[in-house]
């Protein structure tokens, strides 16, 4: 595995997505923790990504609310290497 952190995969999602004109905007839900880290705002579609460390999980709450979003036809992305933030980004440029 990588020897990258949690938080270097995020800048990476944040620097692409930026350069493929989309926002990663922070989610912070006061109240409701377990949340995805980011909300991707990209060619009128909101996807909520969940970033770990390289083989990291998700905890059992993020799982939880993973599954609410899902049951209401959100999509969500659980990211943990700079390979699935570039397989991320093919899927975000194909959205229309």
């Amino acid at each position: 595995m990588p020897h990258y952190s949690e938080k270097d995969i995020e800048s990476y999602l944040r620097e692409k997505i930026k350069e493929i004109g989309g926002k990663a905007y922070k989610w912070v839900s006061p109240g409701n923790a377990g949340v995805p880290d980011r909300l991707i705002c990209i060619n009128g579609t909101i996807i909520p990504v969940e970033l770990k460390a390289p083989g990291k999980k998700p905890t059992e709450l993020q799982l939880k609310k993973h599954a609410e979003l899902r049951k209401l036809g959100i999509e969500v992305r659980v990211i943990d290497t700079k390979k699935k933030v570039d397989e991320f980004l093919k899927h975000c440029e194909g959205l229309q």
